[in-house]
């Protein structure tokens, strides 16, 4: 796989073309599974590993399916590369720094990426662009019974589908919606939003899952529960919840919009401002003023660039895909540097 190429492009999750999406920025479903003959991968020697790799790395190029999954030796690759791929969503953090025989199968669409010796043998992840759960888990369901022709999970009539972590046992099945929530942020409403989901068992968490912050006001939106529910009741769950956040965003919005106009217009445009003009910027920050840039495009304050090239730029402004961007490895300051240049040159062409 040549991951250069990716560096013109976004994933078809973060084209903002799906349903919702000035609000919802993606649809994710992941399966946990594990293959029975093996010890869990926190348990599994390097050598057990290496046979679990070869193993579902083969089942996986036997594949039926459409378009087909290319598969990527993750030890051969670099930390910058790793990150990359972790920038994109398409492996873990976890999966990205651990040591061993490790890879990860890809669509050329990004939508679909299978992480094998991640926490647990088998990662599965489908995304889609905006609010689209029921697509995602079709997608992902065909998978799993794919590859459950191949392997042989380790499965118990009682308990489910056994992992690594007790949390996730049962179906194995995390179900998540990221939001863009700026102006619940602005009204600081976005507490008792948390507060409602907590009490609904839904975990709140940031742009890179478990342990990120909320970057550029970005949220992921998730269940905890994976024993003792079935994956309809789960995405039911989700479901019933993300219109009422959806409505409280917009109703947020349009608050503003009535009773603060000229001071979100002038957030908006002070963002703008910044972002075509800056010398240095750092990751936070640019995720931060493009969150405003995001807002203002929703709301027809800003008509100088489009949603799509903003999506974009929360990609292309991280770490890795500078880097990459750039063909050179960048430290803390030159990062900066070439970040704001970047930004410069792309919002000018943009404009």
């Amino acid at each position: 796989m040549n991951l250069d190429s990716l560096t013109t492009t976004t994933g078809e999750w973060l084209r903002g073309s799906g349903p919702e999406s000035d609000i919802v920025v993606s649809s994710r479903i992941r399966l946990a599974r594990n293959l029975a003959a093996f010890p869990f991968t926190n348990r599994a020697s390097t050598h057990q590993k290496a046979e679990i790799e070869g193993l579902l790395r083969d089942r996986i190029a036997k594949l039926e399916h459409e378009p087909r999954l290319t598969y990527e030796n993750l030890v051969n690759r670099n930390a910058v590369d790793r990150q990359f791929l972790v920038e994109r969503q398409l492996i873990s953090r976890e999966l990205a720094t651990s040591e061993g025989p490790r890879g990860v199968a890809i669509t050329p669409a990004e939508n679909v990426s299978l992480m094998v010796n991640e926490e647990d043998h088998l990662r599965l992840q489908v995304m889609r662009s905006g609010l689209a759960l029921d697509e995602a888990w079709q997608d992902i369901d065909r998978i799993d019974d794919l590859l459950e022709q191949r392997v042989t999970y380790a499965f118990h009539d009682d308990f489910g589908y056994l992992t690594a972590c007790p949390t996730n046992v049962g179906t194995g099945m995390r179900s998540s919606v990221m939001l863009h929530l700026p102006a619940l942020v602005v009204t600081k409403d976005i507490e008792k939003v948390f507060r409602a989901l907590q009490k609904m068992n839904l975990a709140v968490r940031g742009l890179y899952g478990e342990g990120s912050r909320a970057s550029g006001d970005f949220y992921q939106i998730s269940n905890q529960v994976t024993l003792g529910k079935s994956e309809t009741q789960i995405l039911g769950e989700i479901r019933a919840v993300i219109p009422q956040i959806i409505t409280y965003e917009r109703q947020a919005r349009q608050t503003m919009l009535r009773d603060r106009r000229q001071m979100l217009h002038d957030r908006v445009q002070r963002a703008y401002g910044t972002l075509c003009n800056a010398i240095m910027m750092t990751s936070e920050e640019t995720m931060d003023l493009l969150s405003s840039v995001r807002l203002g495009i929703n709301l027809g304050l800003l008509d100088d660039i489009t949603l799509a090239t903003v999506n974009e730029l929360f990609l292309h402004t991280q770490p890795a895909h500078l880097q990459k961007l750039m063909g050179t490895t960048l430290d803390g300051e030159e990062r900066n540097s070439a970040r704001a240049r970047y930004l410069r040159n792309r919002l000018r062409e943009a404009g």
